[in-house]
C-alpha cells in the first residue's frame, strides 16, 4: 500500500506541507510588520525612542521578508523555505534580546526607584 498517492517522495512531501503552513501564516507576518513599522516610525518623534527606533523597523523588515519567503516555497521554490526559517530565527532571537534587555532595564529602573523611594521616607522621618 502506497502511503504518498503522488508521485512525490516523502521528503518533498514534507517540504511542501511546511511551505504551505508557512505561507499561511504570511498574511499575519506582514500584518505584524506594517504594525512595527509603524512603531518605529513613531519613536522617532519621542526623545529616548530616536536612539531606538530602527529596532522595530528592521523587525518589520524582516518579518516582511519572510513572509515573501513562505509564499515563494509555496509557489514551486522550496529552497525560499530556508531563507523564511533564517529570518524567522532573526526575529525571534532579536524579540529576545528586546525582551531580556527591557526586563534588566525594568528592574533597575525599580531599584533605582525603591532605593529613591526607602532614602525619601527615612529623610522625612518616617524611618
Amino acid at each position: 500500500m502506497n502511503e504518498h498517492p503522488s508521485n512525490e517522495n516523502p521528503s518533498e512531501d514534507l517540504v511542501r506541507r511546511l511551505s504551505l503552513r508557512a505561507a499561511g501564516s504570511a498574511g499575519w507576518m506582514k500584518f505584524l510588520g506594517v504594525l512595527s513599522i509603524i512603531q518605529g516610525i513613531f519613536l522617532v518623534f519621542t526623545l529616548w525612542g530616536i536612539l531606538i527606533c530602527w529596532l522595530p523597523i528592521w523587525i518589520g523588515v524582516i518579518l516582511f521578508k519572510a513572509a515573501g519567503d513562505a509564499e515563494m516555497a509555496s509557489r514551486g521554490a522550496p529552497t525560499q523555505l530556508e531563507g523564511f526559517l533564517e529570518k524567522i530565527n532573526r526575529y525571534f532571537l532579536i524579540q529576545g534580546i528586546m525582551a531580556l534587555i527591557g526586563i534588566i532595564v525594568g528592574l533597575v529602573f525599580l531599584f533605582i526607584f525603591g532605593m529613591a523611594a526607602i532614602v525619601g521616607f527615612m529623610g522625612n522621618g518616617w524611618g
